[in-house]
């Protein structure tokens, strides 16, 4: 009987394992990679859904504020053009050349910084939706946990003692 219910249950393991085979095969990191070059399509892939409106967002916000930028760059380059052509200008006797010329220059980075965080951001989301993939069968059960307490050292330079955060980590079988 020991014997009939230990090939029993090793069956039941390879069946199991053999399952989560084929499910790997169908949940590709490659193929949740080519779909995270349209923004948020690798997150509904790894079924991530809550992630979307993230990446959506913080696009969107960096894009809104660089359009927003670039228009405020132009307005005051065209009065600083006008300034240097001798013509009158929106700021006229509001803000002088320099205060123009600093404005415009404020604006530019804020529209630089703001391309470089949407560029980023969609660069931070396809890595997202890479390693999601690949961690897509990773058991995160009941059997797996962390502990984090306080802890005090002694550095062997300072000799006095430092304050930190210790960490125990169990993995149950």
């Amino acid at each position: 009987m020991v014997l009939a219910s230990a090939s029993a249950s090793a069956q039941i393991d390879t069946l199991s394992k053999h399952q989560v085979k084929e499910n790997e095969k169908t949940h590709s990191p490659k193929k949740a990679t080519l779909l995270a070059l349209v923004p948020g399509a690798g997150q509904a892939y790894n079924r991530k859904y809550w992630k979307m409106p993230i990446v959506y967002a913080t696009m969107g916000t960096c894009i809104y504020f660089s359009i927003s930028n670039q228009k405020q760059f132009k307005r005051f380059k065209n009065a600083y053009m006008q300034r240097d052509k001798g013509e009158h200008d929106e700021f006229y006797g509001i803000l002088s050349q320099e205060a123009i010329l600093n404005n415009m220059d404020r604006n530019r980075k804020i529209r630089d910084y703001t391309l470089a965080g949407a560029v980023l951001i969609y660069a931070l989301q396809i890595v997202d939706a890479n390693v999601d993939a690949h961690l897509f069968h990773f058991d995160v059960g009941d059997n797996l946990s962390a502990h984090f307490y306080p802890q005090t050292f002694t550095p062997i330079y300072t000799r006095t003692p430092a304050f930190g955060i210790g960490c125990t980590i169990n993995f149950k079988q």
